[in-house]
């Protein structure tokens, strides 16, 4: 079983800049595709990026594509996101989900996803 643990998250205005990492445990991480999700309050838990088992691949929601930058550094065990010119609507929570694969197939979807951090909160000011 894989645990993430996420961190990095804060109070920014908006314009500004965050990254977040997420730390993982497991012998296996570097045979498990990443995602970042959020999720504001009263709403669902939506798709953010990510990024195949070896890093050559990634999909980002329509949203965030240009401003938003994932990665994984698979012998740290970590996964980031770097998001940049952030925006009120980008006020969630932001959770770090790993799933197993065996390829480069990029699921966007939430329930495609058995492993899940505890979440980290970004708040973009006006």
């Amino acid at each position: 079983q894989v645990q993430l643990v996420e961190s990095g998250g804060g109070l920014v205005q908006a314009g500004g800049s965050l990254r977040l990492s997420c730390a993982a445990s497991g012998r296996t991480f570097s045979n498990h595709a990443m995602g970042w999700f959020r999720q504001a309050p009263g709403k669902d838990r939506d798709f953010v990026a990510v990024i195949s088992r070896g890093g050559g691949a990634t999909a980002y929601a329509d949203s965030v594509k240009g401003r938003f930058t994932i990665s994984r550094d698979n012998a740290e065990n970590t996964v980031y996101l770097q998001m940049n010119s952030l925006k009120p609507e980008d006020t969630a929570v932001y959770y770090c989900a790993a799933r197993y694969s065996l390829g480069s197939y990029l699921s966007q979807i939430v329930t495609e996803y058995p492993f899940w951090g505890q979440g980290t909160q970004v708040t973009v000011s006006s």
